[in-house]
């Protein structure tokens, strides 16, 4: 399967929601280089973020080819179009030279019968008792099952194929990277599953360099995993062994890898990750959660004044509008309003108090996840500030960056890929 844009073996989504943070995210990427890691930076921004922030696509690639020049960075970069669908690709096509292919509305689908009738007899191979390097057991697909998982995916892989083509049509081919989202789902995929994806995939002829399988447990916006870290190592584990037997036998793209989607502040899964990684000697696309945008809030309480006032009223304002906010976010948020601090209380917090309280450090007293979740999805009171909230990012801009390269080298790059 032809192609001539790669990707690279790691990859990061460095989310940026108010286009300020592109040099510190980079800093952060040096410093991965520096200690003998290629880290490739792939800005991704939603739909959904655009439209409450008030930006286009083309914002991102802007800020990207500026920070890029910046800080001489030589090599690829990409700017994703995150969570598209056939209704907004247009959208994004210009500014945009990756593209996460979101079907979630077509699985479960009816397939076509014929359309169904024919992938299974063109996949009958797949039948039996298949032995894939890195799984202990068998994997047994009957006919019966072999038909099943298609008439469950085949319609959202063909969905993706027409986002496909039509991205294919204004860019031609080998001009993008493409990965097809398979994690909104409400059960994990198992490995006979994702194979059949896979194969359908390839059927369909989508060159795709990354794949976001649906993984056990919880990926809450901003904070760690909840769930059982054996289960996710199996299931990730699996899924590596899976994707490396499924380019050897569907002629998928060599450097197809893993993409987790939220995988930004996972960081009690990211040692068995790690670990898997080195085992099967493979590549992996991690797609961030606005975690950059904690970190200029952040910033903005250390710097105090002006800063801290602003941090401050995006709090009390967010916690008012509470249920607003974290309606679109209902699915992938854990808030116990009980354990939000009232806004009496933080208003006599200084500027490191604040910090501690929201900062992604489970070893610190102070650190309040509920607090933490309620900013994450309050960036529209953000947005709303306008000139206001930008201006106080560029005025403090030295104190901001410290803490998005921290961040994203310390907590996220290193345990990922360095360590």
């Amino acid at each position: 399967m032809g192609q001539s844009m790669m990707l690279g073996k790691y990859s990061f989504g460095i989310g940026d929601r108010f286009g300020h943070q592109g040099k510190a995210q980079l800093a952060a990427l040096t410093k991965a280089r520096q200690a003998g890691v290629d880290v490739t930076p792939v800005w991704n921004k939603s739909q959904r973020e655009h439209g409450i922030i008030g930006t286009e696509p083309g914002d991102v690639r802007r800020e990207a080819d500026a920070a890029v020049a910046a800080c001489n960075w030589e090599t690829p970069y990409f700017v994703d179009a995150d969570h598209i669908r056939l209704c907004n690709v247009e959208h994004f096509i210009e500014a945009c030279d990756f593209f996460t292919l979101d079907v979630a509305d077509f699985i479960g689908r009816q397939a076509d019968p014929a359309d169904v009738d024919a992938f299974v007899s063109r996949y009958a191979a797949l039948v039996g008792a298949l032995q894939i390097d890195g799984i202990a057991k068998k994997l047994h697909v009957t006919a019966d099952g072999l038909r099943a998982i298609a008439g469950k995916y085949l319609a959202a892989v063909r969905q993706a194929g027409r986002i496909y083509r039509c991205i294919e049509a204004r860019k031609g081919a080998g001009h993008f990277i493409t990965e097809v989202s398979m994690d909104e789902t409400n059960a994990p995929q198992t490995p006979v599953e994702l194979l059949v994806i896979l194969a359908a995939v390839a059927d369909e002829r989508i060159p795709a360099q990354t794949v976001a399988p649906k993984f056990s447990g919880r990926f809450n916006k901003g904070v760690d995993y909840v769930g059982d870290l054996d289960t996710f190592a199996t299931e990730f584990e699996q899924d590596l062994a899976v994707i490396a037997y499924a380019v050897r036998q569907f002629g998928l793209p060599e450097d197809l890898k893993l993409s987790i989607h939220s995988g930004s502040d996972k960081f009690s899964i990211y040692e068995p990750i790690q670990n898997a990684l080195k085992r099967f000697g493979a590549g992996l696309h991690v797609k961030t959660a606005g975690t950059t945008w904690l970190e200029e809030l952040i910033g903005l309480a250390l710097a105090g004044d002006d800063g801290l006032a602003i941090a401050k009223e995006v709090y009390n304002q967010a916690l008012a509008r509470m249920d607003e906010l974290c309606a679109p976010y209902a699915t992938v948020i854990e808030i116990d309003k009980s354990r939000l601090p009232d806004p009496r209380i933080v208003a006599n917090w200084d500027g490191s108090l604040f910090a501690q309280a929201l900062r992604h450090d489970p070893f610190c007293a102070y650190y309040n996840p509920h607090f933490r979740q309620l900013l994450h999805v309050g960036y529209k009171i953000a947005a709303e500030m306008g000139p206001r909230f930008l201006e106080a990012l560029e005025c403090h801009e030295e104190t901001i960056a410290e803490q998005v390269t921290t961040n994203l080298y310390d907590r996220h790059l290193r345990p990922l890929f360095v360590d």
